[in-house]
């Protein structure tokens, strides 16, 4: 079983691309919805946090575990991959390699939230791949919130976006990185905003081919029979909407979400209950 965490609904972006690849591979999706968003909190919180969750995902039978959030990767990647040896991770940091290797005009923008751009992974991936190009960063404050709503095209959401872009296209830049699984989810506003000569990077087809090349080397059996895949939802936070998100974000419809609440220990308790 594959485990998938984020805070909230962003990582479906992440998991839409595994199961594409990876039919047949049952996973369980963990969404930190009692304390979305992850991006305005002091790292070593969201250390705390991502480490509980990975923690629990174990405990449930993950095998190998995807941190589908930028914050959450920037802040614990390297302390859950030292916590847990015998476990295959996948974290995510923003496109800035690709960005800056297919870049013309030399010029970048990067969107992601604050945990992110604060964090070591990004930092050495920047100082690293982009030392000749031009980085403009933006945090898109409430755009996150926007999208755990399920407003994807609301003139909110569009009020949020033009703030963060309308500026940038004036920096000549030529590429725009989705530094936030989020924000896949309003790709089609921000084309309309940018126009199509500006390319969008996404890092979540090349989280799956990693995902995919892990469990071969791994050696993580993969079952072929579909008969046999249990795929499970799992929310924090009895009051958000998961099961709605599943349906409008990525079409599922009925899918059963089950509730893990957060103990006093700061730990997430094992056997969720239906929501």
């Amino acid at each position: 079983m594959i485990g998938i965490f984020d805070s909230g609904v962003g990582g479906l972006s992440v998991l839409k691309e595994i199961q594409s690849a990876l039919p047949l591979v049952p996973f369980i999706y963990l969404a930190d919805q009692y304390h979305v968003p992850y991006g305005p909190r002091p790292l070593p919180q969201i250390r705390k946090f991502t480490n509980a969750a990975c923690d629990f995902l174990i405990r449930e039978g993950a095998r190998l575990i995807v941190i589908a959030c930028n914050t959450a990767s920037a802040a614990a990647l390297q302390t859950v991959r030292e916590q847990h040896p015998q476990i295959p991770f996948v974290g995510l940091v923003p496109a800035v390699k690709p960005a800056a290797e297919r870049t013309v005009t030399g010029r970048i923008a990067v969107l992601a939230t604050p945990g992110t751009f604060h964090g070591r992974l990004y930092i050495t991936v920047k100082n690293k791949h982009a030392q000749n190009v031009i980085v403009y960063q933006d945090t898109v404050p409430g755009l996150v919130e926007q999208i755990e709503k399920g407003e994807l095209a609301t003139e909110p959401t569009r009020a949020i976006l033009n703030t963060a872009l309308l500026p940038l296209l004036s920096k000549q830049i030529d590429k725009v990185v989705l530094g936030c699984t989020h924000y896949p989810f309003v790709s089609p506003l921000i084309r309309e905003i940018v126009g199509d000569q500006i390319e969008l990077i996404d890092p979540a087809p090349a989280i799956a081919r990693r995902v995919q090349y892990l469990l071969q080397e791994s050696g993580i059996s993969v079952d072929t029979n579909p008969s046999g895949i249990h795929n499970r939802y799992i929310s924090t936070d009895p009051n958000q909407t998961l099961g709605s998100a599943l349906h409008h974000l990525l079409g599922f419809r009925d899918a059963t979400i089950e509730v893990a609440e957060w103990q006093p220990d700061g730990q997430i308790a094992s056997s969720p209950r239906t929501c």
